[in-house]
């Protein structure tokens, strides 16, 4: 299955993309799945993914936890925090 990941901001600039497909092969797939699979790339991914980053995800544009599941032709996106004021 296939899904669309998108980065925005500084996570754009440092890992050099802004979007790309990703093929998964988990059964039971969820943005934790996907986070360790990015993170095993190493370096950049790694550091910017990595545990304890100031990092937010959102799949189909809804804030989510590492635990939300995964479906096909689904968009993800990370993002650092944003404030308002």
């Amino acid at each position: 299955m296939k899904v669309k990941v998108v980065y925005l901001a500084r996570l754009r600039e440092a890992l050099g993309c802004s979007e790309e497909m990703l093929a998964l092969t988990s059964t039971t797939p969820t943005l934790g799945v996907v986070l360790a699979l990015l993170r095993g790339r190493g370096e950049p991914w790694s550091h910017e993914l990595g545990e304890g980053r100031a990092v937010r995800a959102a799949i189909n544009h809804e804030v989510v936890t590492a635990d939300a599941a995964v479906h096909a032709d689904d968009e993800i996106a990370f993002f650092p925090p944003v404030t308002g004021g």
